[in-house]
């Protein structure tokens, strides 16, 4: 058995659908497929039921599954530990599509000097995935933001930030001291992509569901109210720009700026980069 095929197999059984898991692997489903039922030739038995209603865990993918977890947990460890032993120790950090956060500025300074000699990778995100590949593995630790879907992660909030009603300049709404969600009911909010994690989707929209255009990034959000007159949410002290207003919003939680790691992970590096990360938040 190979880690990139068990990787594969947890995906699926996670995920419970070749399409999703597939797209959280960023790869095709065909090749996934291939990789699933060569594993299921490899230990002579079927993981998965699949009918027409769905994809189930056999009794023996269940099995397999914890067996593959505890074994890809290991694998991490071992690279981690090896990797600094050999003074060539990397990291991938993922970051929410905000790194011009100045808290994120101060933070990558911090931890360069602490680790002048560990490799920093930095997968930067869109809005469409607030756990920045950590559920997919695809990175060490995330600078995000939530609520996201916290199951088998671990997460410490470093800031919470007002947020405020995205509108155009010159929306009468605009014009308000502050606003609520309930007065922007009947207005169109941009949305993200199907799939989106659903508690980060809600938060976004105000609690409600919503109408309106389908946005990924912060500047797609900004391009929607500019020229649709679409509404939504943002952070209160951020800038809008040109041609858009932000109104405080009252009646709702603040956005939570967070680091997450995945349960279990032992990697030095993370613990060090939470206590770096406490540090420069809180200047």
């Amino acid at each position: 058995m190979e880690l990139r095929t068990l990787r594969y197999f947890v995906a699926v059984a996670e995920e419970l659908h070749f399409g999703r898991a597939a797209a959280r692997l960023h790869m095709s489903q065909p090749p996934l497929s291939r990789a699933i039922k060569q594993l299921e030739t490899e230990v002579d038995a079927a993981l998965f039921d699949r009918s027409s209603s769905g994809v189930r865990l056999t009794p023996v993918g269940a099995v397999l599954l914890d067996e593959a977890r505890a074994l890809l947990d290991q694998a991490d460890r071992v690279r981690a530990r090896v990797a600094a032993a050999a003074d060539a120790a990397t990291i991938t950090v993922g970051i929410l599509g905000d790194s011009t956060d100045p808290g994120a500025t101060r933070l990558a300074r911090a931890y360069h000097r602490r680790h002048p000699r560990v490799e920093v990778h930095v997968r930067e995100t869109d809005l469409t995935d607030p756990t920045c590949g950590l559920h997919a593995g695809l990175v060490d630790v995330a600078l995000t933001r939530g609520p996201f879907d916290e199951r088998g992660l671990v997460v410490h909030e470093l800031r919470a930030d007002p947020v405020g009603a995205l509108l155009r300049a010159d929306d009468p709404l605009a014009r308000c001291d502050r606003l609520k969600p309930a007065d922007l009911a009947d207005r169109r909010w941009f949305l993200f992509p199907e799939g989106t994690d659903p508690l980060w989707q809600s938060y976004w929209n105000g609690g409600e569901s919503r109408e309106g255009p389908v946005v990924r990034a912060v500047q797609e959000c900004r391009q929607a109210v500019l020229w649709n007159g679409t509404v939504g949410m943002t952070l209160l002290d951020h800038d809008p720009g040109e041609g858009l207003a932000v109104v405080p919003l009252i009646d709702m939680p603040p956005s939570r700026v967070v680091v997450a790691w995945n349960e279990g992970d032992t990697n030095p590096l993370i613990r060090s980069f939470l206590r770096t990360a406490i540090a420069a938040y809180r200047n």
